[in-house]
């Protein structure tokens, strides 16, 4: 069976050859439809790309925010809850040991309120968190307080730019100066670095806050795992285990993540690459036509050399073979082609959509494209191949032979 398919396909190869003009003129239709397939979907694939890119850039995909629900629906209306679940700093830690994935951990609790320094006070945001601070915070003057000064509750603080702006002070002289917040006085022991955050924010110890004052803003947890593969397991194990630690079912805290972007990203682009698939596949099913149109020309010219053949021995499955075995070549041919049309036509918008947008647009090659373009000539070859096939097989030996 081997050897036949082998004959069959280089018996193809000689007839394509023989009529090179014919075989070109059917597989326009099949050139620009693979030619227009491949650069559609790598044109989709690099935009999916960049959107990911983008959200990657302004979203930690890796991050997990627990929330607790300071309110209720009762036959759909909100109320706020008399009492709210609170992670305090010791559940805090007990929740992260429960964790089988390596994270960084942040616990805060925000609020705002009125900070007195030097007889003058100012508004500012109030933070009261563990030795992580919070995502993207770090201490560029002076020293960050310790896992150690959190828990034995020191009192200290961290401020930024903003902060100092408003209380013009000095980076050198801010370090060491005390401040009164919450009715506290603490010793400012380092200032954020950069100057991102534009209204005056400070930073101390979770520990620092009383039971009422964690009642009045209850903390939240944000995670950052490691890889992004990560999250649905971190969800599912905070999900459970804050359930049973509250004992208040799962509806008590809010856990949300930001892979749902990336969902509705992928959803999107997959809508719209069906569609343009399928629009595309117009043309393609019209170049599979003209395989079958130039199929039974040569049907009708070969009629004569079809009846030798099977006079000589060939049967019905032979013939269907042979012709078979001409039609997916010619659509393999024209799938090549179209594929090196496409990647040429990609190389020529891939400038101009720089030009016009100013970003950085990459189209992306991926084995599905393959794949798909793969499917299609193989698909297009024997559905438009195979009514000609059999027509072919079932001519009569002896009629065929007096053909003219």
């Amino acid at each position: 069976m081997i050897r036949k398919i082998i004959n069959a396909f280089g018996l193809a190869f000689g007839n394509i050859r023989a009529n090179l003009f014919h075989t070109v003129l059917s597989v326009l239709g099949i050139i620009i439809g693979v030619g227009a397939l491949v650069s559609i979907l790598s044109l989709i694939d690099g935009m999916e790309e960049l959107a990911r890119n983008q959200i990657s850039q302004t979203t930690s995909l890796n991050g997990i925010m627990v929330q607790p629900e300071a309110y209720r629906n009762v036959n759909g209306v909100r109320i706020k809850k008399d009492s709210v679940p609170v992670i305090s700093y010791p559940i805090f830690n007990e929740v992260n040991a429960a964790l089988t994935r390596p994270v960084v951990a942040h616990l805060r609790s925000a609020t705002a309120g009125e900070v007195t320094f030097a007889e003058k006070v100012i508004g500012a945001n109030l933070l009261a968190v563990t030795s992580t601070l919070e995502p993207g915070v770090e201490v560029g003057i002076g020293n960050a307080f310790t896992e150690q000064d959190v828990v034995n509750q020191q009192p200290l603080v961290i401020v930024n730019a903003a902060f100092l702006k408003q209380t013009n002070l000095q980076p050198a002289d801010a370090l060491g100066q005390s401040l009164k917040v919450h009715s506290r006085w603490l010793k400012i022991s380092g200032i954020v670095a950069g100057e991102a955050v534009k209204v005056p924010t400070l930073y101390f110890p979770i520990t620092l806050l009383t039971e009422p004052e964690l009642q009045a803003a209850p903390p939240d947890v944000i995670y950052q795992a490691s890889i992004t593969e990560d999250v649905p397991l971190i969800k599912a194990t905070l999900t459970d285990w804050l359930a049973a630690r509250f004992n208040t079912g799962a509806h008590s805290f809010k856990i949300s993540t930001n892979e749902f972007r990336v969902e509705q990203v992928t959803k999107g682009f997959l809508l719209f690459r069906i569609i343009m698939g399928l629009i595309v596949g117009i043309s393609v099913v019209v170049g599979g036509i003209g395989i079958m149109n130039v199929l039974l020309i040569s049907v009708n010219e070969r009629t004569a050399e079809i009846g030798v053949r099977k006079a000589v021995g060939a049967n019905r499955r032979d013939i269907t073979l042979l012709f078979l075995a001409e039609s997916v070549t010619v659509s393999a041919f024209g799938s090549l082609v179209g594929l090196l049309f496409g990647i040429g036509t990609t190389m020529i918008i891939i400038p101009i959509v720089r030009a016009l947008t100013e970003m950085p647009f990459q189209a992306a090659y991926t084995l599905n494209t393959i794949l798909v373009i793969t499917i299609v000539s193989l698909v297009v070859g024997v559905v438009f191949g195979t009514y000609p096939a059999l027509r072919a097989a079932r001519l009569n030996p002896v009629d065929a032979i007096r053909h003219e």
